[in-house]
């Protein structure tokens, strides 16, 4: 059995894989190397015949998240490396990467440089999450979003039911790991240029990502988020109440809807916090 497992999900990535592949061999000869096809229509199914490595097809498409997940199940290693199979992830920084799981770490991040972010708009976002997770989490969060990373497969496999089948799956493993006390390492990296066209689509993708910001929250802790949500609005109802008092002499309907907004939000908090932990709650 190998020590390590190298999981690249692929959606019509043969370009890329016909290099990355070869690149992994040589850097990792020991390792397994599982490349989850994602509904695949090209030839990468044929790319990986031609290196020797497992390829694990799907008849259509489920997503970058549940391609994880596939790979993740499938991996014999204890330690499970994911990089996309879009050619952007150096294979030369496994082991640097890997040792660092040696130091005590349950989970190292290929953190990017700004000149690795795929432009200004991405870059921009990127540092909103790092800056909205470090602040929940009370622990510096250099790169929410890097799909690059090295994880103890026992750690990884607890939260693999958490795991959305979108391009999401980073921030909720990195999150999952901080709320359940397991270290979370950051190596510097130099991320390369992809190779062929993204399938993230700006406009689509674009909600979904201002999603994850309010996911970030809910997964670690939903009072540090529903407890200033719930201030605002105790806060307006006052101010609201002082403004019509002083003109009108009376308390309106629109100041008492404010003050049992900000409780029923309070309490939404509060469910919320238990139901987090027990999803968290580990199964043996």
């Amino acid at each position: 059995m190998s020590r390590i497992s190298i999981i690249l999900p692929a959606k019509n990535e043969a370009a890329a894989l016909k290099n990355l592949l070869p690149r992994l061999t040589a850097a990792q000869p020991g390792a397994e190397i599982i490349v989850v096809d994602d509904g695949s229509t090209d030839d990468t199914r044929a790319v990986c015949a031609a290196s020797a490595v497992t390829c694990l097809s799907s008849p259509y498409s489920m997503g970058n998240g549940a391609a994880i997940k596939r790979g993740a199940r499938k991996a014999s290693g204890e330690i499970l490396v994911f990089m996309d199979g879009d050619g952007q992830h150096d294979p030369a920084d496994i082991d640097r990467m890997v040792a660092r799981l040696d130091q005590g770490f349950d989970m190292v991040v290929g953190a990017r440089d700004w000149e690795s972010q795929a432009g200004v708009g991405r870059g921009l976002a990127n540092t909103l999450y790092n800056w909205l997770a470090s602040r929940m989490t009370g622990h510096v969060v250099a790169d929410l979003t890097s799909g690059f990373r090295v994880a103890r497969a026992e750690r990884f496999r607890e939260f693999i039911h958490l795991l959305p089948n979108g391009f999401s799956y980073p921030t909720t493993s990195t999150m999952a790991f901080f709320r359940s006390a397991y270290g979370v390492a950051y190596e510097p990296i130099k991320a390369a240029e992809r190779v062929g066209k993204s399938h993230i689509k700006p406009l689509k993708d674009g909600i979904r990502f201002l999603l994850i910001i309010f996911k970030i929250a809910t997964l670690y802790s939903p009072l540090k988020l529903f407890v200033p949500v719930s201030f605002l609005f105790f806060l307006a109802g006052c101010v609201n109440y002082a403004f019509t008092f002083l003109t009108y002499g009376r308390l309106t309907n629109g100041s008492t809807l404010m003050w049992s907004a900000s409780v029923i939000v309070f309490l939404i908090g509060l469910v919320s916090e238990q139901i987090t932990s027990l999803t968290y709650r580990r199964t043996d």
